[in-house]
């Protein structure tokens, strides 16, 4: 399943969560953002109880986004005990994400 997570819960579910957090930074108009979207999605069913997925719209969510240095995107932030951990930009392959969520358990 893909969270939603906003300005409003980011806290409590990204920052205090007892597992690593996914967070796909991205915008409706976006293409590259588009194409990774189904691939997300299959990548948050696989890894479902071991690693949180959601997405922050930074249209929505502008201080998300400046907070976090989001400068492009599509842009996914691995979060571990509250902290950003790991980073990718752009649009990349379904087994270079695998390999991503691989290394951030």
């Amino acid at each position: 399943m893909v969270n939603k997570f906003t300005e409003a819960n980011f806290e409590a579910e990204v920052l205090q969560s007892d597992i690593p957090v996914f967070v796909d930074f991205y915008a409706d108009w976006c293409g590259p953002c588009k194409m990774m979207s189904p691939v997300i999605d299959k990548l948050a069913e696989e890894y479902d109880g071991r690693i949180k997925v959601g997405k922050v719209n930074v249209d929505e969510n502008s201080d998300l986004a400046v907070k976090y240095g989001i400068m492009s995107i599509p842009n996914m932030v691995f979060f571990k005990n509250g902290q950003p951990v790991d980073r990718v930009v752009g649009a990349i392959p379904k087994p270079a994400m695998k390999e991503k969520f691989e290394k951030n358990l």
